[in-house]
């Protein structure tokens, strides 16, 4: 039996024991991960914890939504047992009939019907680093390669302990000066987030440092179930000129190859993103963002028309 549960009423304990034993289980499922990008989360939970869904909900004019936070690319339903196409269509049909709008990311192993909401692809880039790290290498983009080379002749410092405001202020000083829609509190919320895995053993904060001891780009990685996550990063223009970025990943590399772990490169839809991660032997993989519309005449039919702009 599916049932909705409010926020005080989960059992995080129980349900970061079904994340952590899932075999879809993603650190952005995890309850203190939750708490962190959209605190008072809700959920949907079959039975003894056996499968859930968390449910991020908000209002706003009186109306509830369902949106995809930031910070966390794929949710959906985990299980510990596999998930068939009518399992997680049960799930999304038991999504309270309250919550007006739905614009969410399910996991890559949910798959369902197309009746039980409009579905939307999106691709994201793994990397598999069972193998040695010079047979990873050889996969590489031939202008990767150069880069690298380049990287190797500026004198380049790693620093594995990068302080994650570091990180954050170097992105809003370049790439992010165009990032409109984040606002301070979304910084802050990802430093939170940052510092609240660095604690739990499960962040990693990078960076690389001139010979000047400039820091010319940062990057921070989640590692949780064999998989470790590109969150964020923030790169000057000197950082870009000298590859310092592409540094840091193919340094990752070489420090967990040959081991049992996946990098997952978080994306991306946009093509200059998608080449770039390729670029390391990524291959492509699809998730779906999932799209349910109950809002009342007239707003269902204005959303419809402003989503298509």
């Amino acid at each position: 039996m599916i049932r909705f549960v409010k926020h005080e009423n989960i059992d995080k304990d129980k349900w970061d024991d079904t994340i952590r034993h899932a075999f879809n289980g993603n650190i952005y499922a995890c309850a203190w991960y939750l708490d962190i990008i959209h605190p008072y989360w809700d959920a949907l939970i079959e039975n003894d914890y056996e499968r859930v869904m968390p449910l991020t909900t908000g209002s706003k004019w009186g109306l509830n939504y369902m949106l995809q936070p930031f910070f966390a690319q794929q949710l959906g339903v985990f299980s510990k047992t596999i998930l068939s196409p009518g399992v997680v269509s049960e799930f999304i049909n038991h999504i309270p009939n309250h919550i007006r709008y739905v614009e969410i990311n399910l996991n890559s192993f949910n798959k369902i019907e197309n009746r039980s909401g409009v579905l939307i692809p999106h691709k994201n880039h793994l990397l598999d680093l069972i193998n040695l790290y010079e047979r990873t290498r050889k996969h590489y983009s031939t202008n990767l390669k150069r880069n690298l080379k380049k990287a190797g002749k500026s004198d380049l410092q790693l620093i594995k302990s990068v302080k994650p405001e570091e990180i954050v202020t170097l992105f809003r000083s370049n790439r992010g000066k165009d990032v409109k829609h984040w606002k301070d509190f979304h910084y802050l919320r990802l430093q939170h987030l940052m510092y609240m895995a660095i604690h739990k053993g499960k962040g990693m904060a990078y960076g690389v440092y001139s010979s000047e001891n400039t820091l010319l780009a940062g990057a921070f990685f989640l590692k949780y179930h064999n998989r470790v996550t590109f969150l964020f990063s923030g790169q000057s223009e000197e950082g870009k000129n000298s590859a310092a970025l592409s540094f840091i990943i193919d340094s990752l590399i070489q420090q967990l190859s040959p081991g049992n772990f996946t990098l997952d490169f978080e994306g991306s839809d946009n093509e200059g993103l998608a080449r770039y991660y390729k670029s390391f032997g990524a291959r492509e993989t699809t998730y779906y963002g999932l799209r349910i519309n109950r809002l009342p005449f007239p707003l269902s039919v204005l959303y419809r028309i402003k989503k298509k702009k």
